[in-house]
């Protein structure tokens, strides 16, 4: 990718949920870091990795990365957008090798270390036979994976327990595994990460004069969801742009999904179903789940009420999206086989950036897709399945949208893509 006569690109993984000046930082810093021309963001659909609806849907999020400094944005098929962070970043680090002209992928982390995030991932890409042994033995006796991993990589004398405690950060975790991926596909991919700098991943509290995290952001919009924001909302922290698309947006929060899911499980009981084909809902867990079938739990107490010391809030959260969604454990392995990503469907691009796409289709090893109509038809079979989820949960988004806002939205077949 050096040579001469193309372009530098840099590739960033994202969520935007929504859009802020961090994410305008990371862009920024992301382009000088690697000396790039051009920058790539692979984004997830209408639902995100936490196991929730994305704020606002994919093309409004999609207009916001582009009108603050990405060049391409291509969707992270919804099988791995939902999945687990190690599948999450399997796909996403697939589909921008995939492109054909991406050099570097660039992510925000806690350590802002790249070597101390690289030989964590080794380890683990590696799964040294001490470590799964001790791994194993922790998950059997009830701890969490998270706790469970953290246990096994320091007792296993792998790694000392301040390199372990990297694990303890999303930023961190959702790095390292970036790195395992470009490892485990012998991708071309130079990792390189830039220090997260603000509110924690978490915060809910927004400062002043400090970058926000999406999760005080979003606790923003939701507390005036039934009003405008504040005239003087600079305390946000968005670019002006994303804050008029903010302004204008339908939001939608996992609570408005709680008829969907509760239907779906009545439904799934009725005929029979086992909810533990599912992915990330396991025997124990759909027996947890059918016993509170009679209460009709709004969607986030139902996760409350669910969640265990061996079941984290996320893992509940994304396996019951799975239900919504019909995404099977089934699934996730066909997708996997097809290569995690068989085609980069575009949600949006600069007209500007035009000869990017052009040196994409020249040198990328997967169909380019820009018109959805009978697209799935000209793909192979595992594929074609996979971006017929992808509108599947596109239109599951759009019906809940179009049912709170009493508004007419394009569907998934009409929907140009984003042009800025």
């Amino acid at each position: 990718m050096t040579n001469n006569k193309h372009s530098r690109t840099v590739g960033i993984i994202a969520e935007y949920n929504p859009f802020h000046n961090g994410h305008a930082y990371h862009i920024q810093k992301a382009r000088e870091l690697s000396h790039s021309d051009f920058c790539i963001v692979v984004m997830s659909g209408d639902f995100v990795q936490r196991g929730a609806p994305a704020v606002y849907d994919k093309y409004t999020r999609t207009a916001m990365a582009l009108s603050c400094g990405a060049d391409l944005v291509v969707e992270l098929p919804s099988v791995f957008a939902t999945s687990s962070a190690e599948d999450f970043a399997a796909g996403s680090i697939a589909l921008l090798d995939r492109l054909g002209v991406v050099d570097s992928v660039c992510f925000g982390s806690e350590c802002g270390d790249i070597e101390k995030l690289s030989k964590i991932a080794s380890v683990l890409a590696k799964e040294p036979e001490a470590y799964t042994h001790a791994l194993r033995a922790g998950l059997k006796k009830g701890l969490s994976f998270p706790q469970a991993r953290y246990q096994a990589l320091v007792f296993s004398n792998h790694l000392s327990a301040e390199e372990a405690s990297l694990l303890e950060s999303p930023n961190n975790i959702l790095g390292i595994e970036y790195c395992k991926a470009i490892i485990r596909q012998k991708s071309h991919l130079l990792p390189l990460t830039i220090q997260r700098k603000g509110s924690d991943y978490h915060d809910t509290v927004l400062i002043p004069n400090q970058y926000s995290s999406a999760t005080g952001i979003r606790k923003v919009i939701k507390e005036h969801e039934k009003s405008s924001l504040p005239r003087d909302s600079s305390f946000l922290q968005v670019p002006k742009p994303v804050k008029q698309m903010m302004e204008n947006g339908y939001p939608l929060f996992p609570d408005d999904f709680s008829v969907l899911l509760n239907s779906e499980l009545l439904r799934l009981s009725h005929s029979g179903t086992s909810l533990d084909i599912f992915a990330d809902v396991s025997e124990e867990l759909a027996s947890k789940i059918i016993k509170q079938l009679p209460d009709f739990l709004p969607f986030e107490e139902k996760i409350s009420r669910l969640k265990t010391r061996q079941y984290t809030y996320t893992r509940i959260s994304r396996a019951l999206l799975h239900i919504i969604l019909g995404i099977t454990s089934e699934q996730v392995a066909s997708a996997k086989n097809a290569g995690y990503a068989p085609y980069a469907r575009v949600l949006g691009f600069k007209r500007d950036s035009a000869s990017l796409m052009g040196q994409i289709k020249k040198r990328g090893s997967i169909p380019l897709i820009t018109k959805t109509a009978g697209a799935d038809r000209t793909l192979p079979e595992e594929a074609g399945f996979m971006l017929r989820q992808d509108f599947y949960c596109s239109h599951i988004y759009q019906t809940v949208l179009q049912d709170k806002y009493q508004i007419s939205r394009k569907n998934e077949f009409t929907q140009s893509v984003v042009t800025l």
